[in-house]
């Protein structure tokens, strides 16, 4: 009763005997492809595979129960078999929350909205605390373009994240931040409020989404902003346009590397997070709607979180609950948090029927 699996699992095999077709494989193209989607599919099929193999073999214990020479035998197999399928049960939910979703890598934006100064330090404090919640997972992080504040933090931060299931833990945080404090610059003791907001983007490969040359146009330019000598002598600077179709013309513009080719990747990795994004949200607009009014619509301009410092509290307004250990969590420690909003996207897909029940196999 897991449709979902089920499908993934029969894909799975097709793809399996595909990729051993000599005529597959002489098409590089085709084989790197069907390659990938496997790759892709592995990880649903594993465990929904495994978990398969511990529910028959914890039907065929039950059946032994009713043996008396084979009854010790079989309570002791229950007992490492019941946690074992619990466990898989649980990670499976966890696939289907991600709507069958699967990512290596996503693309994190940060920006710094009203306040100044302020604001800035604000995205400054966001972006260490999502970098050190993914390093503490074993997550790579690669900055990919940043604009500094004047006093410090950044106006602006552009960053990956690559590692297993990062996107599962992460896509909560697309929304506007706000920070109450009392700016370090403030000489009466006043708290100020600021504000930044993030987006979380699934990084495509080229595979998921192909940008043609006729798609774009692209220009080279001087680095400009702080750098130091280097960025106003050399046209290392890309900023490229996207107009495929209106009005889903943008640019995007990266200068933050010394070779305009690495300039380039950097900035065609950001187009195609963000036109994979523009797409995720016309395919999956009404599943959106429906969750909005607990877990948001993941819209930046929707403010979703405040970190109030005076009270040492960080109160998610999807969920209307608050942790007051905001010191904790803005060093890095947001596992309460992320927790809290995949069980409550749980609570509501099992309300919708979106999960099957424990009963359901």
């Amino acid at each position: 009763m897991w449709p979902a699996f089920e499908q993934a699992l029969n894909r799975h095999r097709e793809l399996e005997t595909l990729l051993s077709d000599p005529g597959v494989i002489a098409d590089r193209p085709r084989y790197t492809k069907l390659a990938k989607e496997h790759g892709s599919l592995q990880k649903m099929v594993k465990p929904y595979v495994e978990f398969l193999a511990v529910s028959k073999e914890i039907e065929q214990a039950r059946t032994m129960l009713e043996d008396a020479d084979m009854k010790a035998l079989a309570e002791d197999e229950l007992k490492s078999l019941t946690p074992r399928e619990a466990e898989l049960r649980t990670r499976l939910e966890d696939i289907l929350l991600m709507g069958g979703e699967d990512y290596g890598s996503i693309i994190m934006e940060i920006r710094a909205g009203t306040g100044g100064d302020e604001a800035a330090l604000f995205a400054g404090d966001l972006y260490r605390m999502y970098t050190q919640y993914a390093r503490d997972h074993g997550w790579k992080v690669e900055d990919i373009s940043f604009s500094p504040g004047e006093q410090g933090g950044y106006k602006e931060i552009i960053f990956s994240v690559t590692g297993e299931d990062a996107f599962q833990h992460l896509k909560y945080e697309s929304g506007g931040h706000r920070v109450q404090r009392v700016p370090k610059t403030e000489t009466q003791g006043r708290i100020h409020t600021s504000a930044a907001t993030v987006a979380v983007l699934p990084e495509p490969d080229e595979v998921q989404v192909e940008i043609k040359d006729s798609d774009i146009e692209w220009e080279r330019m001087r680095a400009g902003g702080a750098g130091g000598q280097h960025v106003n002598k050399t046209e290392s600077a890309v900023r490229i346009w996207y107009k495929k179709g209106t009005p889903d013309e943008f640019e995007v513009k990266c200068q933050d590397e010394r070779s305009q080719s690495k300039n380039y990747d950097r900035a065609m990795r950001i187009l195609r997070s963000r036109v994979f994004e523009r797409q995720q949200e016309k395919l999956h607009k009404e599943r959106a709607d429906q969750r909005k009014s607990l877990i948001g619509s993941g819209d930046r301009s929707e403010r979703i979180r405040t970190y109030n410092f005076p009270q040492n509290r960080v109160t998610d307004h999807r969920i209307n609950e608050s942790w007051y250990k905001l010191d904790a969590i803005i060093a890095g420690n947001m596992s309460d948090v992320v927790d809290a909003m995949r069980a409550q996207e749980k609570k509501q897909r099992l309300a919708e029927g979106n999960l099957p029940s424990p009963e359901a196999n």
